[in-house]
Parts: C-alpha cells; sequence; structure tokens
C-alpha cells in the first residue's frame, strides 16, 4: 500500500512539473532569429498576443478568433526611439505575473516601461518606470 501512495505521489509531483515547465515554455517563446523588426509574446489569454516592434517600442494587440473576428489594434502608437537610434532587436517585453501586464526594456540603454494590455482602450498603458532615488 505504502508503495502504491508513494508511486502516485511521485505521479502527482512530475505531472505538476511537466505542466509548469510547459506553460512557462508557451510564455517564454522567443524567435531563433536576430535583428529582426517584429516579435510576437503570448500573453496569458490564448486569444491575445501582443506584437511588438523592436526597433521603436510600438506594440499592437493581436486577438485571434475561430470566428471572423480576428483584429490586430494598437497599444501604444508612440514611438520610443526614433532615427538612428531605432535599430532592431532594441525593445523586448518580459510578462509578470499579472495576465495584463508585461515590462518592456530598452536592451541599449536600460530604461523600462509597464505595458499593460486590455481591450478597453482606457485601462491600456506604457508608463516609464523610474529609478527610486531614495532606494
Amino acid at each position: 500500500m505504502k508503495r502504491v501512495i508513494l508511486a502516485i505521489l511521485c505521479l502527482l509531483f512530475i505531472t505538476g512539473a511537466f505542466a509548469q515547465t510547459s506553460e512557462h515554455s508557451r510564455l517564454g517563446i522567443i524567435s531563433p532569429n536576430e535583428d529582426i523588426n517584429y516579435r510576437l509574446f503570448p500573453t496569458q489569454n490564448i486569444w491575445t498576443f501582443l506584437k511588438l516592434d523592436t526597433r521603436n517600442g510600438i506594440i499592437h494587440i493581436v486577438q485571434c478568433s475561430t470566428e471572423d473576428n480576428a483584429m490586430e489594434y494598437p497599444l501604444n502608437d508612440t514611438p520610443l526611439a526614433l532615427g538612428a537610434e531605432a535599430v532592431p532587436d532594441r525593445f523586448y517585453l518580459y510578462p509578470s505575473g499579472n495576465i495584463y501586464n508585461f515590462i518592456l526594456i530598452d536592451q541599449i540603454d536600460g530604461r523600462v516601461w509597464q505595458v499593460q494590455w486590455h481591450q478597453d482602450r482606457a485601462s491600456r498603458l506604457v508608463i516609464p518606470i523610474k529609478l527610486a532615488a531614495d532606494c
């Protein structure tokens, strides 16, 4: 009886570990190409992706659908880098623990922003995260 219980516990532990790994992998999909202009990042919503212009930080929300209403619309349309500063792979998105929030980083100068996607336009935002002077 002890062996059966031990086997079941091991099986549950292993299954849980694989579930966490596959979820982490799903959220961390990275294109193997370097120097690309666009990257697509999955959100925790299976129907929603974020399309990042890696040159200037502009982000669009891409909504998939099983019906005829798939669409793409802007999350932010203000470039964070212009002209010669807008180079491929400059910006990158990292998921947070919150379904609607990501961290956007400028991989050249280290600036960071909180990115919040949402279907409701009023709830979308890209705000800079400031360096705290008194920490």
